[in-house]
């Protein structure tokens, strides 16, 4: 990218992660939501899912919590102090590319009109 438009984070970048971390912002930090519930929100497979949740974890955007309830295993996931800093800093990343889009744009429409 040139100096003025901004990175994106490439682990976010990605589609399915970003709809995970968007959704997973939405619930209360400290909170988490299990697996089932966040795979059923997001409407993607477990095994998509997982694979998403792994580079997110990897990059320590969730925290992924293996417990039981009785003899039934459950999977609580969240989203961490990192990931959410990592999908600010992504919005506003968005922004200037969107607003650096949009100057450009008016820059051409005030050169075709012979404007300053």
């Amino acid at each position: 990218m040139t100096a003025d438009l901004p990175e994106l984070d490439p682990v976010i970048h990605a589609q399915a992660r970003l709809r995970v971390v968007v959704a997973l912002s939405a619930v209360p930090e400290g909170d988490r939501i299990t697996f089932p519930y966040l795979r059923e929100i997001l409407g993607m497979t477990a095994g998509n899912l997982s694979v998403h949740l792994r580079k997110l974890e990897e990059a320590r955007y969730v925290e992924i919590t293996k417990t039981h309830h009785g003899r039934t295993p459950t999977t609580y996931v969240e989203l961490t102090r990192r990931g959410r800093l990592a999908l600010d800093d992504y919005t506003a990343a968005i922004q200037r590319l969107l607003a650096a889009a949009e100057q450009r744009t008016e820059n051409a429409e005030n050169a075709r009109r012979g404007e300053p």
